[in-house]
């Protein structure tokens, strides 16, 4: 079974980021209140770090595969395990 867990966060803010909060949020913005506005940010964040995850995968593995065959050589399990391990 999934166990879900809540996090409650206090943010003070002051100046032009409240001034900026308050006009996308209520009537006139795009979000009903500040912790919508604030899960959608977090949300966006973490999309943006598992997109950069994944682009430097994507480059790795393009680099990979750009080697020449001639580049590659047959490795064992073995082999592979003692390279990793450093």
């Amino acid at each position: 079974m999934s166990r879900t867990t809540t996090t409650t966060m206090t943010v003070r803010l002051s100046g032009p980021l409240s001034e900026f909060v308050a006009t996308n949020v209520g009537e006139q913005g795009d979000y009903e209140n500040i912790s919508e506005y604030m899960r959608d940010l977090i949300r966006r964040d973490k999309a943006r770090k598992e997109q950069e995850a994944f682009d430097r995968l994507k480059a790795e593995l393009a680099h990979a595969f750009a080697a020449p065959e001639s580049s590659y050589r047959p490795l064992s399990a073995a082999e592979v395990i003692a390279r990793n391990r450093g």
